[in-house]
């Protein structure tokens, strides 16, 4: 067993003892000040009891489109998580900062946005670290602003290998032109979520002749060659591979095309976001109900009502690159509590399994400040330098260890949870841990 680093672990526990034992109520968390007016960027909350100076940690989420419930209700769960803090890291009072990288227009993440808000971040100099993306495609325009400007990002959410690791062409360095890391995760990769899903195709949906769709972005080409690539070592035959127009009023052309192919499956690569209802309805339309075709998709799919009402979504299986919230209710740890105390205090349970994840992130994050002086490089190296920053599995809100690799920011956690629709929810059905 690898020792830790004691003065992390200690200050890590440190940090997360108040979070666990609730004792800060929200009324004693602090107050909220002006956000600065920015269109991206939402009210700073925060203001606790740390002796040292306060630090600005923000989230930077698509707060518009389909993606809003999923990412209002993951900055609701992070202050809810901060205020149980009594909003400290160690010595430090935290302030919390939401940033919004979507816009109207677009109903979903926005590069122009994206870009704007890595300047701002970075501009912000009690800006410590940065919680988000949420989308890959997003974190890849942010992510080698921020390292020219040494702050720190933790995704919850991101899975696009290339991010950590070689993927395409210069992929990993040339997100990091500093030279060194400041980008981190604490879920795991389409590598392992194209494998994990293309095993279960062929091992418990028996299917032989799967057709791949993208949404042409940066996470949906990833993730369908992920896929691809394990359904083909799997024995699958792929009998086409087409991308999808976001704007295009119907996709029956393309179902057409998989029909007269004999797929018995479809696999959606991407994002809901992208006319992810209109696909689903003229999948079914053209091919039959999802028990007669398999529809399949990844973790772009999860955590959206508007799919969730749609009756054409029923039996459609998904992906998580993670644990379901439902599988971490189940558990008697600190992930339940912090659900339940959610729900009572908003009447319902955080949209999807991303909220719990943000959370996580943000563990991360508070970890490395309790373990720094206050600044952005000791806050950074506090997570790539030494043997990184482990979350014991007692204080994880994932119900597992997170362990942040140092030399590539990746998480040791690779659980894979595949999802039945059904019933206008999301119903766990399996879990694999691929190794």
């Amino acid at each position: 067993m690898r020792t830790r680093s004691i003065t992390r672990v200690v200050a890590a526990g440190a940090a997360l003892a108040l979070a666990l034992s609730g004792c800060a109520s929200s009324s004693d968390s602090g107050g909220t000040s002006s956000g600065g007016g920015a269109a991206t960027s939402g009210g700073a909350t925060g203001g606790g009891g740390g002796t040292g100076k306060t630090v600005v940690v923000s989230s930077d989420l698509p707060l518009q489109g389909s993606s809003a419930s999923q990412s209002e209700s993951t900055n609701e769960l992070i202050k809810l998580y901060l205020e149980q803090q009594g909003y400290k890291a160690g010595d430090y009072s935290i302030e919390f900062k939401p940033y919004d990288d979507s816009t109207a227009a677009k109903g979903a993440w926005d590069e122009a946005a994206c870009a704007k808000n890595a300047a701002d971040h970075v501009a912000n100099e009690n800006e410590v670290a940065v919680m988000g993306t949420f989308n890959s495609g997003c974190a890849k325009i942010e992510v080698p602003t921020l390292n020219q400007g040494n702050l720190l990002m933790v995704s919850h959410a991101n899975t696009n290998p290339g991010l950590t690791k070689a993927w395409e062409t210069g992929e990993p360095e040339k997100y990091f032109p500093s030279g060194k890391r400041t980008y981190a995760r604490v879920v795991t990769t389409d590598d392992f979520q194209g494998t994990a899903a293309a095993a279960f195709a062929k091992e418990d949906l028996k299917v032989t002749k799967c057709f791949i769709l993208n949404d042409n972005q940066t996470y949906g080409l990833g993730v369908a060659k992920a896929f691809t690539d394990a359904a083909k070592a799997q024995g699958i035959e792929i009998v086409g591979e087409e991308a999808w127009d976001v704007k295009q009023p119907s996709y029956t052309a393309l179902y057409q095309e998989a029909k007269s192919a004999g797929a018995d499956c479809i696999y959606l690569g991407g994002i809901y976001d992208n006319n992810g209802g209109q696909l689903i309805k003229d999948k079914v339309a053209v091919l039959g109900d999802n028990k007669t075709v398999k529809l399949l998709g990844p973790d772009g799919f999860t955590g959206y009502d508007d799919l969730l009402a749609l009756p054409e979504a029923e039996g459609m299986y998904l992906t998580f690159a993670g644990l379901t919230t439902d599988q971490l209710i189940e558990q008697d740890g600190p992930g339940k509590a912090l659900i339940e105390a959610y729900t009572a205090k908003f009447g319902k349970a955080p949209t999807g399994n991303y909220p719990l994840y943000g959370v996580a992130a943000m563990q991360v994050i508070l970890a490395a400040i309790a373990a720094s002086d206050g600044t952005r490089e000791s806050v950074n190296n506090a997570v790539f330098s030494g043997e990184g920053i482990t979350i014991p599995e007692a204080d994880s809100v994932t119900g597992k260890e997170i362990k942040i690799d140092p030399a590539t920011g990746d998480t040791s956690a690779k659980d894979i949870t595949v999802e039945l629709v059904t019933g206008g929810k999301e119903t766990f059905f399996k879990a694999q841990s691929i190794e």
